[in-house]
């Protein structure tokens, strides 16, 4: 019985255009629901913004840099005794005669300018990145002809004096701090003042390798966004082909059997391991049994191609069974086989739920932390890897990995670089989904 019938048929109740009290119970249970939901929502908004705008203000300074513009006076008894100007002869002199040359041309551009320096030569080169001095080494055996002469170079200003101009490091702080002094605070400022110091957009984050504890304001993430590239190429080369013709199987060859039930339960509970057990399989078979070089990308996308095929598969049989029966009814009819009707006719129709699968599983595995980092990818990097596919062999880090190396840093700039990291890793993952909704409109056929 209904409401629109309760009461017999009498005048006045269960009628349609008379509200009761049980409707009006019903109405009222329908709001609350509304209110839960609109609730549920604006609390899920209010913690995305929250975390968005914790990471922004942590992380958008990583992507500035303090530099000071410096005439070096390149002495050629120093930085080439041979007078040969050959690389070969002067890449004999170390970062150790390079150094007094920055402090020297740092002490005469702050003469030049009028600018009364209160600090010593110690503070001076405390001012500058220990990783200015080995670029300008690298700088010079690449020009060798600019020996002799006076350059203008910008260099890297140090940690402290980077996290004064963003508001890190201050006044108060130099003074209970080791590693600067107010007197330097106020000499970068004076330099700043004199258009000799600035903080411009910082490249070298996107591009440069990673910097050891003592030089976070050289730390980059050039090294961890090739590892990550590479490892992604590799789960896409076997991920996507073995899930897709696992799936195409499963789904319209397999019988229904036994043993296909076992699959199927099996694939679902992989997709639900904790990914730090892939990582354990791919410690023991990769590296202990197959003997592959650790820190890898080639073990790491290996072991991310474990992790992601589950997620395919899954997907990939949910796009296939989307598909009406009717399409491959009609295909047999018109006398297709088994075969033709499942590649022409059903996996097109299925291609928009299958990239979306496959790119969700993708984005999966660039998040991955745990399996990364007990094969071995948490090394301490400063080459570049090659060019696939030697490259997939070199030592590598990726972008998870390089984030939790370091927050694990002593240095509050590594914070820093850390927040810029997540935000590099969220632009990759806003990419790949907005890539997944263009393909899947891009691909999509309605009947």
């Amino acid at each position: 019985m209904t409401d629109a019938t309760r009461g017999n048929g009498r005048a006045g109740q269960g009628s349609l255009l008379v509200s009761d009290a049980r409707t009006a119970r019903r109405n009222a249970a329908e709001r609350r629901f509304r209110i839960y939901g609109l609730l549920a929502v604006s609390i899920g908004i209010v913690a995305l913004v929250v975390l968005l705008v914790s990471i922004l203000a942590n992380g958008a300074s990583a992507f500035r840099q303090t530099t000071i513009r410096i005439d070096v006076p390149l002495d050629a008894a120093r930085l080439d005794p041979s007078g040969t100007r050959d690389p070969a002869a002067m890449a004999g002199v170390t970062t150790f005669r390079y150094a007094p040359l920055l402090r020297e041309g740092l002490a005469a551009t702050i003469a030049a300018a009028g600018i009364e320096a209160e600090v010593d030569d110690r503070a001076l080169d405390e001012m500058i990145s220990d990783e200015s001095v080995a670029q300008l080494r690298r700088h010079v055996l690449a020009n060798p002809d600019l020996v002799g002469q006076t350059v203008p170079v910008e260099v890297l200003a140090s940690g402290r004096i980077d996290g004064f101009f963003k508001g890190r490091v201050t006044y108060a702080s130099a003074e209970l701090d080791s590693n600067v002094t107010p007197e330097q605070l106020r000499l970068a400022e004076e330099l700043r003042n004199a258009e000799l110091l600035r903080t411009g957009f910082n490249w070298r984050f996107l591009t440069a390798p990673d910097g050891s504890d003592t030089r976070p304001e050289a730390a980059g993430l050039g090294v961890a966004i090739l590892g990550s590239i590479y490892m992604m190429l590799i789960v896409l080369a076997l991920a996507l082909p073995i899930g897709v013709a696992a799936s195409i199987y499963l789904e319209e060859f397999a019988p229904q059997n036994r043993w296909t039930d076992v699959i199927e339960v099996n694939i679902s509970n992989l997709a639900a391991v904790p990914s730090i057990v892939f990582g354990i399989l791919g410690l023991a078979i990769f590296i202990n049994f197959m003997g592959l070089p650790q820190s890898a990308p080639i073990v790491g996308g290996l072991v991310l191609t474990l992790m992601t095929l589950p997620t395919i598969i899954i997907a990939t049989r949910a796009a296939l069974k989307a598909v009406p029966p009717s399409i491959r009814d009609a295909a047999l009819g018109l006398g297709a086989s088994k075969m033709q009707s499942v590649l022409h006719h059903v996996l097109p129709l299925a291609m928009p739920g299958i990239l979306t699968g496959t790119i969700i599983g993708l984005a999966q595995a660039l998040g991955e932390t745990a399996p990364l980092l007990l094969i071995g990818m948490v090394a301490f990097v400063r080459e570049y890897p090659d060019a696939p596919p030697d490259g997939f062999f070199d030592p590598a880090t990726a972008l998870p990995v390089q984030i939790y190396n370091w927050t694990q840093r002593a240095d509050p700039a590594f914070v820093e670089r850390a927040g810029g990291a997540i935000i590099v890793l969220l632009l990759f993952l806003l990419a790949m989904n907005l890539t997944a909704i263009f393909l899947r409109r891009r691909f999509e056929r309605r009947w």
